[in-house]
């Protein structure tokens, strides 16, 4: 059986950027479909997860940056880009989710904007807080960005942002990349991909 995957994300998580670009070469040889569900994950963080703020203030300042060296670590690893943190870190990210969000009906779309996006904030450090910065990241990616621009900040496209982002919370999500696989069993974050590959095996096979 093809197993449905749902990958919820937020573009500004450095571990998200990691698992957008790792989670296909992870599943290869299985028989799967990933969805891609934008959401923000700072909606998610003030609902459930407020202890990441604590975790940013400055007196935790030597285990953040032992983190960010794993992170360039992981990156390399990956074979991807990870100038972070920029100065634009923690970035603000609902224009660039609501541009995910105008794109989400036409899935091959939004990945390959989110790939762009992903290059532009963690390989280039652009602003992607910035509708401007993301119109042309848009546009370099093949978009008409002006007019996803135009929709992006549509009532409709705001409204569907908030519903993805209720719609993770309550079904457990925590954080940025959160993965379900067969709509039930959750994972979370970069470091989970092998636990995904299994449970798509198990299911698959079964």
């Amino acid at each position: 059986m093809t197993v449905p995957i749902e990958f919820f994300f937020d573009l500004s998580s450095p571990w998200t950027r990691l698992a957008f670009a790792n989670i296909r070469p992870t599943l290869a040889g299985l028989d799967h479909a990933i969805t891609w569900r934008p959401f923000l994950v700072g909606g998610v963080f003030n609902a459930v997860n407020p202890a990441v703020y604590e975790s940013r203030k400055p007196e935790n300042a030597a285990r953040l940056a032992r983190s960010f060296g794993w992170l360039k670590q992981w990156a390399q690893l990956a074979g991807v880009g990870m100038k972070f943190p920029s100065e634009y870190h923690p970035l603000k990210s609902v224009h660039a989710m609501r541009f995910c969000c105008a794109l989400e009906d036409d899935q091959e779309a939004l990945e390959r904007f989110a790939h762009a996006a992903f290059e532009a904030y963690f390989t280039d450090a652009r602003n992607l807080d910035d509708p401007a910065v993301l119109v042309a990241v848009a546009d370099e990616a093949g978009f008409d960005g002006t007019t996803l621009g135009d929709r992006a900040s549509s009532q409709p496209i705001k409204d569907r942002l908030r519903a993805n982002t209720e719609e993770a919370i309550a079904r457990g999500a925590f954080g940025s990349p959160t993965i379900f696989v067969g709509g039930e069993h959750m994972y979370f974050g970069n470091d989970q991909l092998p636990l995904v590959r299994q449970q798509v095996a198990m299911l698959a096979g079964g």
